[in-house]
């Protein structure tokens, strides 16, 4: 089921800049309008002796890091684990982003306290009281630091193109956000598996997984599907992979997902039923923020990002499908930065 969207509305002067948003924690609304009050002009101004900006985009999958120079340029990118607090916790959480950061930093010649600031657009932060768990967690491990924390959604809208826009983000999770023309940011989905990550790869290898196991109970063999599942996870029966996602879900779940694609561009039709059913759901979460903020009858640009995107050609073309059945007029793009850049650059100003 899509959760309903709700709306975050910025002051006038600021709906299209990010940065301006990224100074305080954009608010979660429950479906009431709230307007967020301006910076205060105490906020901490950049200059140009600032010598380092960390940009981070976490998911339930890998952190991707980007470390910017005082001029605005990235110097450094790098890659780590999960930084998903909701799914991995913060304290793990943070050690990946603190990876990342090294990593990045070490290639540069330079240590934790060359940074000035860090923009983090983490997954699972949507919570306000995790959101700042992970800011103040963050911070200790880098002094002297101003740390600003994102939901992943806010940074990857700030990535996007100025104008209206939705951005549907399909990874381990599901969610969309977008922005109208008055400036106005709605978005649903991202609750997590438990409250429901409609056509996210952690949905797909649950699904795929439960008809796996109800095959091999019916018909005493498993299916070429289920055979690769196991394969895929390194488990000899379905009583291990039942003890293990009863234990630690993400780390069976999601990874079935690359299983299903692979089979779903063979031909399997278990596997294509799947993934078909995902991308209707989807196409459900853009429509609904389409629907919410008014842009279901106007051309509006619709962009994909996520694990899942462009790994599946039969999933790909689905999901193309869907959206288009779902809002005709839209038009496909692209994001014009990364959001761990995006998120750097919201914390340098």
């Amino acid at each position: 089921m899509v959760s309903r969207p709700y709306l975050l509305l910025l002051p006038p002067a600021r709906r299209n800049h990010f940065a301006a948003a990224s100074r305080q924690a954009l608010h979660q609304c429950g479906g009431r309008e709230k307007t967020i009050a301006a910076p205060a002009s105490s906020n901490l101004a950049y200059s140009s002796a600032m010598r380092y900006v960390l940009g981070f985009d976490g998911g339930g999958t890998k952190t991707e890091c980007v470390l910017m120079g005082g001029a605005g340029e990235i110097i450094t990118r790098s890659v780590s684990g999960p930084s998903n607090p909701y799914r991995v916790g913060v304290e793990s959480a943070t050690r990946e982003i603190e990876k990342a950061a090294d990593i990045c930093l070490r290639e540069a010649g330079a240590g934790r306290t060359a940074v000035a600031a860090i923009g983090a657009g983490l997954a699972g932060t949507g919570n306000p009281e995790l959101k700042e768990g992970m800011r103040a967690s963050v911070a200790a491990g880098f002094p002297g630091a101003v740390v600003s924390v994102f939901t992943d959604l806010e940074a990857a809208l700030a990535a996007a193109d100025q104008g209206p826009v939705i951005v549907l983000v399909a990874g381990t999770g599901s969610a969309a956000i977008g922005r109208n023309e008055q400036g106005q940011i709605w978005r649903t989905g991202g609750q997590g598996p438990r409250l429901g990550d409609d056509g996210s790869a952690f949905d797909i290898g649950s699904q795929a997984v439960a008809r796996a196991m109800k095959e091999r109970k019916e018909q005493g063999t498993d299916s070429a599907l289920g055979r690769r599942i196991l394969e895929q996870l390194g488990y000899a029966s379905w009583r291990e992979v039942r003890e293990c996602a009863a234990l630690q879900p993400d780390n069976v779940f999601p990874l079935v997902f690359p299983v299903v694609a692979a089979a779903a561009d063979a031909g399997d039709v278990a596997a294509r039923e799947i993934l078909l059913q995902a991308a209707g759901e989807l196409a459900s979460l853009v429509n609904a923020v389409a629907k919410h903020s008014g842009q279901g009858r106007e051309e509006i640009k619709i962009v994909k990002m996520g694990g899942m995107v462009g790994k599946c050609v039969y999933f790909d073309d689905q999901l193309d499908a869907a959206l288009k059945r779902a809002l005709p007029e839209a038009r496909f793009g692209g994001l014009r930065m990364s959001p761990a850049e995006a998120a750097a650059r919201a914390a340098r100003h």
